[in-house]
């Protein structure tokens, strides 16, 4: 039942336009993000009870970018990224040929990337983007058969269900895999030593008539050999039956699963990757209806993309294995504070921890009337937002503007990678807030404020329209927010927990998913709380502007 419904929601949140961004531009040094000309306006501010809440393991199919790599985090402990995909055929039921015998095969995957110079020859300079840790970090890579059938969707009592997959499910995959890793060449640079490679790609190709010379550049890729005969063996020597359509396929070639281990004592890193875009050549040569000469052969090729034809039908997922360090894990579990509020909101991505918001001091033993005469006696909204609703009415206060302002704890952050962006989120519903909706990301907030060392300062979220429908509707209720880092500003899907998490008794209340963009993002941040022993100028508050008749 549950499933059922966080499918819906899904497919309701997918239909915003996705455009992926690696968000690197940082405000700058002053600058504010929501309007920070507040002429002729009067604030006021108020409390926000705000905790840590450990996100558990975590559906991690099918988005669209996917960690691979370690990434020792010095706040937060070692994340290790895993990947498994299902593949396809580019085109099915191929004409392979007679007595086909291969020559290489090799797997290409582009990095994120941008030119940093060109030369008058036309040889690129790059530099990759999403790497996290050590820029030459190296780590042992293999790629292995997958020896598990994934599926897109299932039939429960003639409900078809969405097939999650999970970040906790890397043991169960690698103990399926199937036989020897495939990227076994000699040149350990492809295997036990691998790095991300900034280089640009250049093949320069020679035309056996005309002697022309062609080339072909590539912009950084992954590119690996794989083993030959096992692709001999599963390709080319395969029942046509095998490769006439992708569900028969799948099922022949269940995918590959790509796993990562340390390499000696070299430093580590990690890649945010588009998989989706890789593919497997296979080059062998066969004999075809245009070669008439007994021995002669032709040269061909079959492409397989990672994933596969069809999007609707194929699947991937995201393993992230965490070992954290004593101070986080404690401060999102045994120490977290849903009374008074945690000091510190220790936000990471991944399987990692969010915050939870609660907008206003919890007290409730009053309410207002007609008048804006206080009336005693609980009425289940707390007292200060029942100022405020009175104050619209009785007094004609009006709202211009409404932020949370979010201060980075910089003395636990030094030194330390530091996410772009952070996102505020209605936690009850598992859904975008008003602002975000109507307003769009540039005026809603969330992206960094640094200093002059370059160091990030605050964030800074806009919910204007959030606190405006709180006090004009009576009825509002007064929901749960979720704080997390973000990867992309525009992906507006949630994933489902695995084992949903009660985070209040009374009404009851779940931790059931969290937001994709914070899944994405391996980084994490420390940011200052609500409690009252945090120190004034670093408290977070909610701050409100108003128009206030004379």
């Amino acid at each position: 039942m549950y499933k059922t419904s966080f499918f819906k929601k899904s497919l309701l949140a997918v239909m915003a336009i996705f455009l992926y961004s690696c968000d690197k531009d940082f405000n700058a040094i002053g600058d504010g993000l929501v309007g920070d000309d507040h002429f002729g306006l009067e604030s006021e501010k108020y409390d926000v009870l705000a905790f840590n809440q450990e996100v558990t393991p975590i559906q991690s199919n099918n988005m669209v970018t996917n960690a691979l790599g370690i990434f020792d985090n010095p706040l937060f402990g070692t994340t290790t990224a895993n990947f498994v995909t299902q593949i396809g055929l580019a085109s099915y039921s191929p004409t392979i040929g007679e007595s086909p015998v291969i020559d290489s095969v090799k797997i290409e995957i582009p990095y994120f990337s941008h030119v940093l110079s060109t030369d008058k020859e036309g040889n690129s300079t790059y530099e990759l983007d999403s790497i996290y840790g050590d820029k030459n970090g190296k780590f042992k890579l293999s790629i292995y058969e997958s020896g598990i059938q994934m599926r897109y969707s299932y039939f429960n009592s003639g409900n078809q269900l969405p097939q999650f997959y999970y970040t906790d499910q890397n043991t169960e995959f690698f103990n399926k895999k199937i036989g020897t890793r495939l990227n076994d060449k000699e040149n350990t640079l492809q295997n036990d030593e691998f790095f991300f490679d900034a280089k640009e790609i250049v093949i320069k190709t020679t035309d056996p008539t005309t002697k022309v010379v062609t080339t072909d550049r590539k912009k950084p890729q992954m590119t690996l050999d794989l083993n030959k005969q096992f692709f001999q063996d599963k390709i080319l020597n395969a029942a046509a039956s095998k490769l006439s359509a992708e569900d028969l396929f799948q099922e022949y070639f269940r995918g590959l699963y790509f796993n990562v281990e340390k390499s000696g004592a070299n430093p580590s890193n990690m890649a945010l990757i588009n998989f989706n875009e890789g593919k497997i050549t296979v080059y062998y040569k066969a004999k075809t209806e245009s070669t008439t000469d007994g021995d002669a052969t032709e040269n061909k090729t079959i492409v397989l993309n990672l994933k596969g034809a069809s999007a609707t039908t194929s699947n991937t997922a995201s393993f992230l294995e965490d070992v954290r360090n004593p101070d986080y894990a404690s401060a999102i579990t045994t120490n977290v504070n849903k009374t008074d509020g945690d000091e510190k909101l220790y936000l990471k991505g991944g399987q990692g921890s969010v915050a939870v918001l609660r907008l206003f001091n919890p007290t409730d033993v009053l309410s207002y009337n007609s008048k804006g005469e206080p009336v005693t006696g609980a009425n289940g909204v707390p007292d200060q937002l029942d100022e405020m609703r009175s104050n619209a009415v009785v007094k004609n206060w009006k709202v211009n503007e409404a932020n949370l302002v979010f201060t980075i704890d910089a003395d636990k952050m030094a030194g330390t990678e530091e996410p772009n962006r952070i996102f505020l989120y209605d936690l009850t519903n598992n859904t975008i807030l008003l602002d975000y909706s109507t307003d769009a990301s540039s005026t809603y907030g969330g992206l960094i404020t640094v200093g002059s060392d370059k160091r990030g300062k605050s964030y800074k979220i806009r919910i204007t329209g959030h606190i405006r429908n709180l006090i004009k509707d009576a009825t509002a209720k007064n929901v749960d927010l979720g704080l997390v880092v973000s990867q992309s500003a525009t992906m507006l899907t949630f994933n489902a927990l695995k084992n949903k998490i009660q985070i209040n008794d009374n009404p009851i209340e779940y931790f059931s998913a969290a937001p994709r963009t914070s899944v994405m993002n391996p980084l994490g941040t420390i940011l200052y709380g609500g409690k009252t022993s945090v120190p004034e100028d670093k408290r977070l508050k909610l701050e409100v502007y108003y128009t206030k008749p004379n």
